[in-house]
């Protein structure tokens, strides 16, 4: 079983285009010997966090009901059950997009698994009270349905189609192995820092300025696209100034001191001294670190209070690939920029993805510490409602 990060970059690197080196593109655009290596990759995290909720919880990983939280059984038993239903179940999967979502499925290795973890028929508030597979069952139904994955991609043609649905199972794997982190946050879970990239220090705060220009918004080319970032469009875009890092605590936190917001989530002062509260431990807070667990409304708050405004989702992405000094990875980045279809925007087969939200979130561009290098792409559009602050988020600002 291939989980060491050593052999993955070797074969991203590799594999990849010569231009395209980075473990977002390879995922992309890469072949079968890359996504089997991915695919164990993200398995392997799912299961270590698996491994740390039940040192914490106990077999049965009981958690309270939140919207912010999903049950850690049915959380991971959802990841097996997407492998299973758009690969192993999908009759059409060699069709990519043209799959027909609605095509009949044969039955699953645990015939009661579309009733179990199906989000888009179980509503949230009853996933607690489900009577789910317990913890050994629900590790078998994952490792039984991985190795399924594996031999069918064994045997799967190296093309864009052929692959969509192994690159879309993985990247949702990849989402919920982040949702996992920051739930394991809000309940006070410690994790192995292995599951967190490294903190970046940054380096002295400055600006870049960008002239007015053209762009082209949104996936092109060949690979794997998100739904929600087709149809490429033609955007112009007007002269702009932008943070080169986001906004740290050392620039937040006067905001707040000044009583212009109430303290963020999981910090506190103590004896004169800022403190953040880090997978159970509190910590002194480093105030050159990014400032991240921020609502919308807050980022948005900080930027009026500062005569600055939020970016447009266009403004990042154009600086992101063309400036190499601008710096960005260690947050989510909030924009200014609601959720919204691009002009031409077709659903995919998985059409709970994106359609059911546009129009009350906002787009949030980059990475976090949280999240998989596979996701880590300039053009991946992040979405969320403007309250949620459980995630690793932050901002940068530009001039008003």
């Amino acid at each position: 079983m291939i989980t060491s990060c050593g052999i993955l970059e070797a074969l991203l690197i590799a594999a990849a285009p010569p231009m395209n080196t980075t473990y977002a593109e390879a995922a992309r655009r890469g072949g079968r010997q890359i996504l089997a290596a991915a695919l164990h990759d993200s398995r392997a995290r799912t299961l270590a966090l698996l491994d740390a909720y039940t040192a914490a919880l106990g077999d049965s990983l009981p958690v309270p009901c939140s919207p912010q939280l999903n049950p850690p059984l049915w959380e991971v038993g959802h990841v097996g059950w997407f492998q299973d239903y758009w690969l192993a179940r999908n009759r059409q999967r060699a069709h990519g997009i043209d799959c027909n979502p609605d095509h009949p499925r044969p039955a699953g290795r645990l015939p009661q698994a579309d009733a179990l973890y199906d989000s888009s028929r179980v509503a949230h508030a009853t996933r607690w009270q489900l009577d789910l597979p317990d913890l050994a069952a629900t590790r078998a139904y994952l490792a039984a349905g991985l190795a399924e994955t594996l031999s069918l991609l064994a045997d799967t043609a190296e093309s864009d189609e052929a692959l969509y649905f192994f690159r879309l199972a993985l990247f949702h794997e990849d989402m919920h192995g982040e949702a996992g982190i920051y739930m394991a946050q809000a309940l006070d879970i410690p994790l192995p820092g292995a599951l967190l990239a490294p903190v970046v220090a940054p380096p002295a705060a400055s600006s870049l300025a960008l002239p007015a220009q053209p762009w082209t918004l949104g996936w092109q080319g060949e690979g794997f696209a998100f739904d929600n970032e087709l149809a490429p469009q033609p955007v112009a875009v007007a002269a702009f100034e932008i943070d080169a890092e986001v906004v740290s605590w050392r620039r937040y936190l006067p905001f707040v001191e000044q009583g212009g917001a109430a303290s963020p989530r999981y910090l506190r002062q103590q004896d004169g001294r800022w403190q953040r509260r880090f997978f159970g431990q509190w910590h002194d807070l480093p105030l050159d670190a990014p400032a991240t667990h921020l609502s919308w409304n807050e980022a948005d708050a900080w930027c009026r209070w500062a005569g600055r405004r939020l970016p447009s989702e266009a403004e990042w992405e154009i600086v992101a690939l063309t400036r190499p000094e601008f710096h960005w990875g260690q947050v989510w980045e909030w924009t200014a920029s609601r959720f919204l279809p691009y002009p031409g925007f077709v659903a995919h087969p998985y059409r709970d993805y994106s359609a059911p939200w546009f129009g009350d979130r906002y787009v949030l561009r980059g990475a976090s510490r949280a999240t998989s290098p596979r996701l880590a792409h300039p053009r991946y559009r992040n979405y969320f409602t403007p309250e949620r602050n459980d995630l690793h988020n932050g901002f940068r600002s530009c001039a008003a």
